[in-house]
């Protein structure tokens, strides 16, 4: 294995971090914005379509708000979106540097859009470690589809079952071991040496 890609939320990333609970949590009491009003007036409908680049994110935040939470701005929830979803796994991230020294190369692969994926990179600093980011609104497809995959292989320049991947959905694990990549579904009790283990163990029975 050459190459591992590793996703984010529910990997790397695990919501609040000064408790871990879901971002939104408490977004109502914070912000005086129910959840569930911005689940229905702006995830629904326009999410898919920012999350692939089809948009930009602050135009439509900013048309939502106005009508649902003017006295919230674009900014406003989004710093407060990003702050609140940035708990890091710091043991996985130490795991991941050691198998990089061992000379893995290592790229972040996952659904994001244009200024979450720039604050993973920048502000919590997942660029100093990684050696890239793939992301489904610069590639214009996201998981499980296929085309994801097939952008991300093409990027990295490699055959499919050179590259390993972990990821918390198992319709992306599905989707990723169907174009050929070496991927295991990570759950709470996973651990990075299991993974490049079950990843080993792919490649030698393939061999056989």
């Amino acid at each position: 294995m050459k190459i591992l890609m590793v996703d984010v939320d529910g990997v790397l990333v695990h919501g609040r971090p000064t408790d871990g609970l879901p971002l939104f949590t408490y977004l109502e009491r914070d912000l005086n914005l129910a959840s569930s009003l911005l689940q229905q007036e702006f995830f629904r409908p326009y999410w898919i379509g920012i999350v692939t680049g089809q948009e930009p994110i602050e135009p439509r935040l900013t048309e939502v708000l106005d009508r649902i939470a003017p006295h919230l701005t674009a900014q406003k929830l989004l710093d407060y979106w990003f702050e609140n979803d940035s708990r890091l796994d710091r043991q996985l991230l130490a795991d991941l540097a050691r198998l990089k020294d061992e000379g893995t190369l290592l790229y972040l692969a996952t659904n994001q859009e244009h200024r979450r994926a720039a604050y993973l990179r920048d502000v919590l600093e997942l660029g100093a470690l990684f050696d890239g980011i793939f992301y489904s609104a610069a590639l214009g497809a996201r998981k499980p589809e296929s085309d994801f995959f097939r952008l991300v292989t093409d990027g990295v320049g490699v055959a499919p079952h050179e590259i390993g991947f972990i990821d918390d959905a198992e319709e992306n694990i599905a989707a990723a071991m169907q174009f050929g990549w070496k991927a295991l579904h990570w759950t709470p009790a996973s651990a990075l040496a299991d993974a490049i283990a079950a990843f080993t163990q792919n490649v030698q029975a393939t061999r056989l």
